[in-house]
């Protein structure tokens, strides 16, 4: 890092290395979930009651053990384990935040999402041999305001990223290796496309979950694959915003 507090190439502490550090990984995801939850409690009325799936799925889990303390309790935790992580973190390496390291985390997200539709659009459509357009999430269902699309937007890319690559493909790939025994790398493989495969049937369940269409379904489970691969590369900060800015990309392009 150079005094200046941005981000350098080829030392121990460059900038590829300490993002995918909690201390900013997590820290850099933080105001995408407050994002979210501010827009969630401003829309919770009539129509607009309505959060990111994978938010509802992970808020169940702790209601289902605590009742109407549930979504509390899950807010809490979620939280707190992240400032745990961030606490140890910055005092196993003793070092001080850099807000350069931020900057470039943001502009790194959104030359990722300005790329990103291109790059898995391409693939699907040689994988099928075809071009077809998009629907934007939440498309066959119920009509929604912007607003609320927003929000549903940046819940994707913080609630749909814990879900899906943190807990479902890190469980799955650890089944393969307890229970069935298989390597590290072929199990991580296989965890990675069945939950790609997941990730991409999830947003056609439920009143506001997509028409089924091969193309879309392919698209999802291209991004799917995409995603994990980010994850593994770059940590769940980036990856959670790569995946709200591109999903807000798509609402600002109607």
């Amino acid at each position: 890092m150079t005094s200046t507090g941005f981000p350098t190439l080829g030392t121990r502490t460059s900038y590829w290395q300490v993002s995918r550090t909690p201390r900013y990984s997590l820290l850099f995801a933080l105001p995408l979930l407050l994002f979210y939850q501010v827009l969630a409690v401003l829309l919770a009325h009539g129509e607009r009651s309505i959060r990111n799936g994978a938010d509802v799925i992970l808020q169940a889990l702790f209601t289902a053990a605590a009742g109407a303390w549930g979504p509390p309790l899950f807010m809490v935790c979620l939280i707190g384990a992240g400032l745990w992580l961030v606490t140890r973190d910055m005092r196993a390496h003793g070092s001080r935040l850099r807000g350069g390291v931020f900057v470039a985390m943001l502009g790194e997200s959104i030359a990722l999402a300005l790329i990103f539709g291109f790059v898995v659009g391409r693939v699907t459509s040689g994988v099928l041999g075809m071009l077809q357009t998009l629907a934007v999430p939440g498309g066959g269902g119920p009509e929604m305001d912007w607003w609320t699309r927003l929000m549903l937007s940046l819940g994707a890319g913080i609630y749909e990223e814990l879900l899906f690559r943190v807990l479902l493909v890190g469980a799955l790939a650890a089944a393969a290796r307890g229970l069935l025994g298989w390597r590290p790398l072929t199990a991580g493989i296989a965890a990675t496309v069945a939950g790609a495969a997941i990730f991409s049937a999830f947003h056609y369940i439920g009143p506001y979950g997509d028409r089924w269409q091969l193309y879309s379904f392919a698209f999802r489970m291209v991004a799917g694959l995409f995603f994990s691969a980010l994850y593994l590369v770059r940590g769940f900060g980036i990856t959670a915003w790569t995946h709200a800015l591109y999903d807000v990309l798509l609402l600002l392009m109607q």
